[in-house]
């Protein structure tokens, strides 16, 4: 019984609301992809069984079967005391958010680092939330926080699962547009409720304007249309203070694609510096020019879901501000990030097709793999330089909408490497202060041509397209789904051959 209960509790957490702070806390390096396990798992307890469980919990506990192997390892030795263990708490809250402080701060006295806490409003009656905690600390001192927490009155259930529970099988990944609605895991590691150093910390209204627009994209569903966000008098002026000095530097250091790609958003009224663009109107205008379409998201997705959602040709998008007191920076992206660094490229052929690839690659790819691929997202379509007439420009988004890193990134301070995805790939990142390395790619194609030889490596057990008349990916996986795809590209050949054919006639003529 304990086994299934701790089965169906590790199964709770492939949610749509869910909050996940990353890598310690407060700040420490972030990884893109430490909650990947918890991602793939699928929801399959009844409201009546959480309760239920909940309940005898409270009232009449007994030990799991993680808990009595954990104890009984404890208790080996002094040694096997202190040694440590990474585990996972699942926690029922009644008291709903406040209880987060409280958790972080009762890890914090037993010495233990948060490696990752996601949760999600409950549908327990009596319970607001339910918390996955995933933690690291010596074994004597986890049987004491799992006790301590459980003498509050706050949790109506604590349940601990080992990383021996988690499964280890091809992680859960969408197959068509629709399933993105389950692609909204956050990652927030300067979340302005908890994090001092977030311009936002001491502003109420701030941080209430920031819930608001949250929840919002928490809603969104597949097919609906993008709600329109009334922005405030101050929230455009932001947006004015960061379009006119990117207007300003945009001519000497961005690059070609991007600064065509601008003058069309321009030419459309969808870019002028009085006013921050609206999503839908946003979508709609890459739709037109590449495929690509735009979902809100409350804010820094997992790697995972982010680039599961760029196989299918979308982008998920931030709509809040980032706040007026730090125009020039932010420490997590916001829709000045998304509107000014990322759309102008994703209006661009050629970089929507290499943005898809990335993201196509990253479906049921492993959690090193999915490393692997964030991290070139990171020094390509986040930081990437590019020559252009011998000069270096940017097409990074982080560089294109930060004015600090750009101008750092094209002095002579930092390490320039040529792009090359096997090293790029387990490069370490900066996320806190400016890049010390960039690495600059001979030209798009020539990046593109490197990364499809580069993910041809990857230890996936199969290939994946993308069928754009149906939004759905195909997993070829079978003799039949080759021979069918076989058939439709001899099609397209044949279509392609007789255009060339006509075209040649035509010229002669």
């Amino acid at each position: 019984m304990a086994v299934a209960a701790a089965q169906k509790n590790r199964e709770m957490f492939a949610i749509k609301k869910s909050y996940s702070i990353e890598n310690g806390y407060p700040s420490r390096r972030r990884s893109l992809v430490d909650d990947a396990r918890f991602e793939t798992l699928v929801v399959k307890q009844t409201k009546q069984s959480v309760l239920e469980e909940a309940r005898a919990r409270a009232n009449d506990y007994t030990l799991t079967e993680e808990e009595v192997i954990l104890q009984n390892a404890a208790s080996e030795s002094s040694e096997a005391e202190q040694a440590l263990q990474q585990a996972a708490l699942l926690l029922h809250m009644r008291d709903g958010m406040g209880s987060l402080a409280r958790i972080l701060k009762t890890i914090d006295n037993y010495k233990g680092c948060v490696q990752h806490l996601e949760t999600r409003p409950s549908q327990v009656t009596g319970v607001q939330f339910d918390a996955l905690v995933k933690v690291s600390m010596t074994r004597i001192n986890l049987i004491q926080l799992i006790r301590s927490l459980r003498q509050s009155t706050a949790f109506a259930g604590v349940n601990l699962l080992t990383e021996n529970n988690i499964s280890s099988k091809t992680p859960w990944f969408p197959r068509h547009a629709s399933d993105l609605d389950n692609c909204n895991h956050l990652m927030t590691k300067y979340e302005p409720e908890l994090d001092m150093n977030h311009p936002g910390f001491a502003d109420k209204d701030y941080r209430e304007r920031r819930k608001q627009i949250a929840e919002i994209a928490f809603a969104y569903k597949y097919g609906d249309p993008i709600p329109s966000i009334a922005y405030t008098e101050i929230e455009n002026g932001t947006w004015q203070r960061v379009f006119n000095t990117v207007l300003d530097l945009m001519p000497k250091h961005a690059c070609r694609e991007y600064k065509a790609a601008f003058e069309k958003l321009q030419a459309a009224d969808i870019f002028v510096p009085h006013r921050i663009p609206q999503l839908e109107d946003v979508s709609s205008f890459l739709r037109k020019h590449t495929g690509f379409t735009l979902r809100p998201a409350a804010g820094l997705l997992t790697a995972r879901d982010f680039l599961a959602s760029l196989a299918f040709r979308v982008f998920q998008s931030t709509q809040y501000v980032r706040h007026n007191n730090s125009p020039f920076h932010t420490p997590e992206p916001d829709c000045i990030h998304e509107l000014l660094g990322h759309i102008p490229l994703l209006a661009d052929p050629s970089f929507a097709q290499f943005s898809q690839e990335i993201g196509l690659a990253s479906l049921g790819a492993s959690d090193s793999e999915i490393e692997k691929l964030s991290t070139v997202y990171w020094f390509t379509v986040e930081f990437g330089l590019c020559k252009e007439n011998q000069q270096l420009k940017a097409y990074g988004a982080a560089l294109l909408s930060s004015i600090g890193e750009l101008l750092h990134a094209l002095s002579d301070k930092p390490e320039l490497r040529p792009f090359e995805p096997a090293s790029t790939s387990v490069q370490p990142y900066q996320d806190q202060e400016y890049q010390p390395i960039y690495y600059v790619a001979e030209t798009f194609e020539d990046a593109k041509d490197k990364f499809r030889r580069w993910v041809s490596t990857m230890s996936r057990p199969f290939e994946v397209r993308f069928n754009p008349h149906t939004e759905r990916v195909e997993v070829l996986d079978s003799v039949d789904k080759l021979e069918t795809l076989i058939w439709q590209l001899n099609t397209e050949m044949l279509h392609l051959t007789n255009a060339v054919k006509k075209l040649k006639g035509s010229h002669f003529e």
